[in-house]
């Protein structure tokens, strides 16, 4: 992947702020701090953008994992293990290390359009969220009229239903109804309170609020639900988007221009290797001595194991439309607990198909992750690989046959036979397909929490961000840079609060999640290199629409 980095830095060079790392966090405070005058080194010991959050091509792939289990690793990943089919071409590939989705009622997307980092990218819309019951992927039914449309649901569990949606809408408000559950489990609070039986509680937990367990407590959980259901039909009949080419790593990038834009240097693949806090000067491994007159941002935290996600990339040979709503290349997939052999925690899986820029025309990408841990949650990521291979290879077999009854036929007013869809679903699931799946790619590792090995003051000289969470979803992004950017310029009030030259107080977010055609993604430009989004940070900063 081309880099472009600033050439090397003279030894009497001072700076206020040097930040080490390009991840999300570290990025977004790299634009801030420079868009208010502040002036930023900002470093990273890779030789590419997005620290932990980047989407590598599979030569970068191959390096990350042997740094990963070499002895020197100093990474929030470990226990690496990769398979790459012979005859791809490396350039064509860009696999998310930290793969996450942006609901479009977060503080996150807001910041995007304010900083106007959102020109930098491309969005694409996610409205496919499938659970995982009874052998077959159900679609989540998001909205009112898909409740009222529904077959499934009786009438009695549509007025639940209702009655909890209304309420969840402004559930702060609404105190004297769940401050008895506050650290109850969810699960209860909706059996309880809102008579919801477990079907409709499986689909809130786990796909709706995309949260691992039941147990969550209620108050933690409601917030997630709504962010679910206040982020429907804000742009489109969707509640959720991603960048193209990669998902943290390309807004990382978005925010490293803009910062580039407002006077930040950039030099990739330097270390910073010592940090005297008396004088205030830095060292780094190309022999430059920097002086800090502020503040060192840090993305090397310590790494701990109390909390951990087991994760897997797998490349197949398949487009997987079937998974996804008109016009879109994306679908989310969650097993919830006790769906393979005994889980604990939910699987979460992230479909991406070639329109994701992710990966060559007839391919997708499948990002499985559990918050099991070790051997266990490698197994269980297993299971759901075989549970997903047999379901993509059932809904898009064409050799489908089986025999039915004509008591198992009914006839519309207009005389058209249609088949029991309780007739069709088991025979489906009974059905074995002549054809295989085949993996291009297979990827296994594990990552770790991180947390400041100090105690972070305003007196500190070296401050720390934190490793991407564990989260399908974009959480505490704006908040943990916030805090960053409070420590050194000792406020939050001036965040951002940039008057751009060509400021546009109407900017809005349309093109390619609101028009089916902006929406498409070309055949042509799935044979390009997906990995070569690396920016020009000597480019001028050009306007894109999400």
């Amino acid at each position: 992947m081309a880099t472009t980095t600033t050439p090397g830095v003279d030894s009497t060079e001072t700076c206020d702020v040097l930040i080490y790392g390009t991840g999300l966090v570290e990025s977004v405070v790299a634009a801030a701090l420079a868009w208010q005058g502040t002036n930023v080194l900002h470093i990273d010991s890779n030789p590419y953008y997005g620290g932990s959050w980047a989407a590598l091509n599979l030569d970068e792939l191959k390096a990350w994992t042997d740094r990963v289990n070499s002895a020197s690793n100093n990474t929030p990943f470990s226990d690496a293990y990769l398979y790459i089919s012979r005859n791809l071409d490396p350039r064509k590939y860009a696999i998310d290390l930290s793969p996450h989705i942006l609901f479009t009622r977060v503080d996150l997307l807001s910041l995007l359009i304010k900083s106007r980092v959102s020109r930098y990218l491309e969005f694409k819309p996610l409205g496919s969220f499938h659970t995982f019951e009874q052998d077959s992927f159900e679609k989540v039914p998001g909205t009112k009229e898909d409740i009222f449309t529904s077959q499934t649901l009786t009438l009695l569990t549509k007025r639940s239903l209702m009655r909890f949606m209304k309420f969840v809408i402004d559930w702060e408000q609404n105190i004297i109804v769940w401050q008895d559950y506050k650290d109850e489990p969810i699960s209860k609070f909706l059996e309880e309170k809102f008579g919801l039986d477990v079907p409709q509680i499986v689909e809130l937990v786990h796909s709706i609020g995309l949260l691992p367990t039941p147990k969550t407590s209620t108050e933690v959980a409601l917030g997630k639900i709504k962010r679910y259901l206040t982020s429907m039909q804000v742009y489109g009949n969707f509640p959720a988007m991603y960048s193209m080419y990669g998902t943290g790593g390309e807004l990382a990038q978005g925010f490293c221009r803009s910062a580039a834009v407002a006077g930040t240097v950039y030099r990739l693949g330097t270390k910073l290797v010592g940090f005297d806090e008396t004088t205030g000067v830095a060292e780094l491994d190309s022999g430059d001595r920097i002086k800090v007159t502020e503040k060192i941002i840090s993305s090397e935290a310590l790494v701990t194991h109390d909390e951990e996600v087991t994760r897997m990339v797998a490349v197949v040979e398949k487009d997987c439309k079937e998974w996804f709503a008109e016009g879109e290349s994306a679908a989310v997939v969650v097993f919830p607990v006790d769906t393979l052999d005994g889980n604990q925690a939910a699987v979460q899986v992230l479909v991406m198909g070639s329109g994701s820029g992710q990966c060559p025309s007839g391919q997708a990408i499948w990002y499985l992750s559990t918050q099991e841990i070790g051997e266990l949650g490698r197994k269980f990521l297993y299971v759901a690989l075989e549970k997903l291979e047999e379901t993509i290879l059932r809904e898009s077999t064409e050799d489908f046959e089986f025999d039915v009854n004509e008591e198992e036929i009914a006839y519309l007013p207009n005389g058209l036979p249609v088949i029991s869809s309780v007739r069709l679903g088991e025979s489906l699931r009974n059905f074995t397909p002549k054809e295989s799946l085949k993996y291009l790619l297979k990827l296994t590792y594990s990552q770790k929490s991180t947390v400041s090995p100090i105690e972070a003051t305003a007196d500190s000289k070296v401050i720390y961000s934190a490793a991407p969470g564990f989260s399908l979803a974009f959480e505490g992004i704006v908040d943990q840079a916030k805090a960053l950017y409070e420590l050194v310029t000792g406020t939050t009030d001036d965040f951002f609060d940039v008057d751009f030259e060509d400021e546009d107080d109407d900017a809005t977010v349309t093109a390619a999640t609101a028009d089916p055609e902006a929406r498409e993604f070309s055949e042509d430009k799935d044979e390009e290199d997906v990995g070569g989004h690396q920016y020009d940070f000597e480019e001028v900063a050009g306007e894109m629409t999400i």
